[in-house]
């Protein structure tokens, strides 16, 4: 796999902070003495919610640590009242530039596994210690991918969860693809993900979206990494390549590739504006109906595109 050159190279320095992005300060990163990472999002203003600069900001610090031998563990919070908010609709889908935005988000670049989209959740994947989420406030949509992509998830009791993609006539597709099975069964990812509800932290305890729940979160994801960084760096390593590879059940890269492929097809149709005209408030007389699912997903389409999908997870020609 080709590392993407870094649009920062800002090194890491005890207890020193940096901005992890040339974007402003959307993010930034201490590290403490005993190699402890703690990872901010910093646009409290919006409850954290993913604009561009974001996007980027969070990838970049992704990248960042993923060559650093040092680093024991990672935490991952957000500034102000909230975890995150999901995707800042207005900002990233505004007539003038939702184009534009649309093709860095979804397009991989050449020998990349993932896209822009998917990097904030799955680049935690390829930081060989331990990312551990904490949330609080709310972690909805795009944000609750980002906490999925965790290795483990620390949540504050009154926190508000959601796979909220379906509000706007989508699916979720920044690496949910990966984490949601890992989590949970079949049904219930397809519950949480058709419908959109919100939920509380203990019911996501209870599905096993989080890890645990505690009064002060990042106080006990402190600890947890305390703990971990009691271990061996090789066995704490070694233990998460192996837990990752032992639940996967097809390649990265062909499943990020299936969402992606997937979200596009929706992206743009009438049904998808529909909910987005709901979704951003339109006047009830300029919100229009639903018409009848797209031919796309009729029966005869549905089996022909089983088999390509089967294909495209295990690797397969659809027409062999």
């Amino acid at each position: 796999m080709r590392a993407r050159a870094l649009s920062t190279a800002v090194p890491l320095h005890e207890g020193k902070a940096f901005s992890a992005s040339v974007h402003g300060s959307r993010v930034s990163m201490t590290k403490d003495a005993k190699g402890v990472v703690t990872l901010m999002l910093r646009r409290p203003e919006k409850m954290n919610a993913l604009d561009m600069p974001m996007f980027v900001a969070i990838a970049d610090a992704a990248r960042e640590l993923i060559p650093q031998r040092d680093v024991r563990a990672v935490i991952v919070h957000g500034e102000g009242r909230a975890f995150c908010a999901g995707l800042d609709v207005k900002s990233v889908m505004s007539p003038a530039t939702a184009a534009a935005n649309m093709r860095k988000l979804l397009e991989r670049p050449h020998g990349e596994v993932s896209n822009l989209a998917q990097d904030v959740g799955y680049l935690w994947r390829r930081i060989a210690a331990p990312v551990i989420a904490v949330t609080h406030g709310v972690c909805l949509g795009g944000g609750f991918q980002i906490a999925l992509g965790a290795d483990m998830r620390i949540s504050a009791p009154r926190c508000k969860f959601s796979v909220m993609e379906a509000k706007w006539g989508l699916i979720p597709d920044m690496s949910a693809t990966l984490s949601l099975p890992e989590l949970v069964p079949k049904d219930v990812a397809m519950e949480l993900t058709m419908t959109g509800r919100v939920f509380q932290a203990e019911e996501a305890l209870r599905l096993g979206l989080v890890t645990t729940i505690a009064e002060d979160p990042l106080a006990e994801a402190r600890r947890l990494a305390d703990d971990i960084t009691a271990r061996s760096p090789d066995s704490t390593a070694a233990a998460k390549r192996l837990l990752h590879a032992a639940y996967a059940s097809a390649d990265d890269g062909r499943r990020l590739h299936l969402e992606t492929e997937l979200q596009r097809k929706l992206l743009g149709g009438w049904n998808q504006l529909a909910c987005a005209a709901k979704g951003l408030g339109a006047p009830s007389m300029l919100q229009p109906g639903f018409i009848n699912r797209n031919a796309s997903w009729s029966e005869e389409e549905e089996l022909d595109a089983e088999t390509e999908i089967a294909a495209m997870l295990h690797g397969e020609s659809a027409a062999a």
